[in-house]
């Protein structure tokens, strides 16, 4: 990988003309990709219902503006502190070297240039603090996903505190891969030099790799108690569907949730990530923090997200789409569009409010 003091003009990539929004770069990418990797960037498991319902709920969504409010629509957003340029994050997606030479150090700088955070991934190809390092001084989170090996599950933790990182984010919905047909179909095989760097140094965990073995070594509401117990960083749990569950994470001392079905990607026919919101806001009250993943497209988007219950969004596909045409300004560029949006929205539609899900 480039060092980033040795990136040269090229290397930051550029935006095609015509691309005005997210939805403009996805059949750019599947033109530019190699058609394994584009079936792992654009699939979903099963039969993609999960994932097409993520994008139906939104589509189905209605904004009701209020006029004539006298107040500054300023997008901003703040989370545990830090203040960013509007309620929009770079969710964790993995493998990134498979889409752009500069992988996770591509979103990093995009990230840091626009003013949000990147949550990045335990899977990534680039080692965590070398993603620190690109992002320049910027926020950055990291996303967990719990080893067999508590132990290394620890240094992992131990890892992101030393490299700055602001919050921890453990992926709880995917104790095993779902049933990725679209993959399958492809032949899709990650690469041995875009192995995750950070887990490199894991030990073998002695499974056979059987379904039985895999779900015997499955994460447990007693890793995220050590976990919580552990760390000084905040922590969220990512993939949480079910009233109860977002509960119990607060209640084992998480700082918030992030509702999401990991994009479709690992259970067909779980429910639309925007229609499980409400539902877990007015369970959880006003204080822990809410995020939303998947199927964020559009400043309205956000808009409606956020009235729903959300504190911020995740946004993940298409800023990889973004990645694999038009590099690190590919990525920067998609986001400041969804960011301009989501401004046009609020001067608009006015602030979104929790009273506004009942006009939706």
């Amino acid at each position: 990988m480039t060092a980033a003091g040795d990136l040269g003009p090229s290397d930051f990539g550029a935006v095609p003309p015509g691309v005005v929004s997210l939805e403009d770069w996805a059949p750019l990418a599947r033109a530019r990709l190699a058609p394994e990797a584009h079936a792992y960037l654009a699939g979903h498991a099963c039969d993609g219902v999960t994932a097409r319902r993520n994008r139906d709920a939104f589509l189905a969504a209605e904004i009701v503006p209020r006029l004539l409010l006298d107040q500054d629509p300023a997008p901003a957003a703040t989370l545990f502190g830090r203040s960013i340029a509007a309620p929009i994050l770079v969710a964790p997606v993995a493998h990134q070297g498979l889409f752009h030479p500069l992988a996770e150090r591509a979103t990093a700088m995009a990230a840091s240039a626009v003013d949000t955070i990147l949550v990045a991934s335990t899977l990534s190809t680039l080692s965590l603090e070398a993603i620190a390092e690109a992002a320049d001084g910027g926020t950055q989170w990291f996303q967990l996903y719990v080893q067999p090996d508590r132990g290394f599950t620890d240094a992992l933790v131990a890892r992101a505190e030393a490299a700055g990182y602001a919050a921890l984010v453990i992926t709880v919905d995917a104790p095993v891969f779902g049933v990725r047909n679209v993959e399958q179909r492809a032949g899709f095989r990650l690469p041995a030099p875009l192995a995750p760097a950070n887990l490199r140094d894991a030990p073998a965990d002695g499974g056979d790799g059987s379904l039985a073995a895999l779900l015997a070594r499955r994460p447990t509401w007693s890793d995220v108690a050590h976990i919580v117990a552990r760390t000084r960083l905040p922590v969220l749990l990512k993939g949480i569907l079910d009233v109860e569950d977002a509960a119990r994470a607060i209640d084992l001392g998480a700082a918030g949730v992030i509702v999401s079905n990991h994009g479709g990607r690992v259970l067909d026919l779980a429910p639309a990530a925007l229609d499980r919101l409400a539902p877990i806001r007015d369970r959880l009250g006003d204080r822990p923090t809410i995020l939303l993943d998947g199927g964020v497209r559009r400043g309205g988007d956000v808009h409606v997200a956020l009235s729903r219950g959300a504190d911020a969004v995740m946004v993940g596909r298409p800023l990889i789409e973004a990645l694999a045409v038009g590099g690190p300004l590919g990525v920067a560029h998609a986001l400041r569009t969804l960011i301009d949006e989501w401004a046009i929205t609020l001067a608009l539609a006015g602030p979104p409010r929790r009273s506004d899900a009942r006009d939706q």
